[in-house]
């Protein structure tokens, strides 16, 4: 898909991230539309906790590969192509989710889905080609807040549609806005990635993940990466089923939890982040957020009633919304000009390595040991991941001093 003649006055640095922001804001909203509709929708075919995880997991595991692929070929091609492309591959997924008529459909769907949601690698290393490294972490701070308020917005959508129509009618909504993605972005979307930043690629770049583990200053960071996503997407299968059997909740209840967290996610990166992040350095977000969704995790197995679940959310949702932001950004500012792509498919492939293996584990572990044991064992892994971040080197000086 070839670039458009620009206009006459291509958009400013903060006009293309601005764009970026309503590329990313866009997709997630079709994403999170489908959040409170896909436990429940599952178990129409009959799945168990498991089967759940499987599906989460599924998603997760080609983001994985595409991630690592797409971060590694707008290296090569630009990012604008591959954005372009992955909106069209995700309307398909989500006509396919709409219409599914058995679980294997229903699997292959999510598969489409998350080999599309790869191209967050290609969105993030635009933010980083068009800021300063001292400018990157409020950048990737808006693509945070476009998540956000797609969590916000798509769940309560999604949980309204599918209370009422079933999955049907938020599985064409999803379609609908990806193809509007696609037509937003073709239209008024640059190029961000020089000529001279261009690099040959390999076609399966998978052997960049143990190049970039041999970085002594990446690595803390990297497993990082890998244990916080496994654990809080453990949370996602676990929360939904312990709420239904505890609270008697389904989509609708479950899609305005989600928008509390969207809410709050919104405010955060959006907001907050970039305050706190001059004033503590990103190095010391990352350790709070981790440290902080253990405990949210860890409690909700204990909890007595609604409220004292929706305040829990709050903190895990605030802890997420300070922890994810610095972690892109102290990755893309340890990667030079012409890897962005690929130092942040590295990372967003060990992250949705952790949502493959995370959902899967955690499933099982609840069908197998109970949900007491589930949601333990996540927040064991986070807070891992915390005692891990205290190797995180400290991050660039311009930045902050963490």
């Amino acid at each position: 898909m070839g670039d458009p003649p620009l206009p006459a006055h291509a958009p400013t640095m903060r006009g293309r991230i601005g764009v970026i922001f309503l590329t990313v804001l866009i997709d997630l909203i079709g994403f999170g539309i489908i959040i409170p509709i896909l436990p429940y929708y599952s178990q129409r075919f009959g799945a168990n906790a498991l089967g759940f995880g499987v599906l989460m997991g599924a998603f997760s595991g080609m983001q994985f590969v595409a991630t690592a692929l797409l971060g590694r070929w707008s290296d090569r091609v630009g990012r604008r192509p591959i954005i372009l492309a992955t909106t069209v591959i995700n309307a398909a997924g989500y006509i396919m989710f709409a219409f599914a008529p058995s679980f294997g459909v229903l699997l292959i769907a999510r598969l489409v889905s998350g080999f599309a949601g790869g191209n967050i690698s290609a969105a993030q290393a635009y933010i980083a080609d068009v800021t300063t490294s001292a400018e990157r972490s409020k950048g990737m701070g808006m693509i945070g807040a476009a998540f956000g308020i797609g969590f916000t917005l798509g769940p309560a959508i999604g949980g309204i549609a599918g209370h009422y129509w079933g999955p049907t009618g938020p599985g064409l909504v999803a379609a609908g806005l990806s193809l509007g993605n696609f037509v937003l972005a073709y239209r008024i979307l640059p190029e961000s990635l020089r000529e001279e930043h261009r690099t040959a690629t390999q076609f399966w770049p998978f052997g960049r993940l143990a190049e970039a583990f041999r970085n002594a200053r990446l690595r803390p960071l990297l497993i990082v990466w890998a244990l916080a996503p496994f654990a809080f997407a453990g949370y996602t299968v676990a929360l939904p089923l312990f709420a239904n059997t505890t609270f008697g909740w389904h989509e609708r209840d479950l899609g305005f939890l989600f928008t509390v967290i969207g809410v709050t996610a919104a405010l955060v990166q959006g907001w907050l982040f970039g305050r706190l992040v001059r004033l503590t350095g990103d190095r010391a977000l990352l350790i709070l957020g981790l440290f902080g969704m253990a405990a949210a995790i860890v409690a909700v197995p204990f909890l007595s009633g609604v409220p004292v679940l929706y305040g829990w959310t709050v903190v895990l949702s605030f802890s997420q919304s300070v922890f994810a932001p610095a972690a892109t950004g102290m990755v893309s500012v340890l990667a030079g000009p012409a890897e962005q792509g690929t130092v942040l498919g590295v990372a967003q492939s060990l992250s949705a390595l952790g949502r493959l293996l995370g959902p899967v584990a955690t499933g099982a572990l609840y069908d197998r040991a109970g949900p007491m044991t589930a949601f333990v064992g996540a927040a064991a892994v986070m807070a891992i991941g915390g005692l891990v971040a205290f190797g995180v080197p400290r991050s660039d000086p311009a930045r902050g001093s963490g």
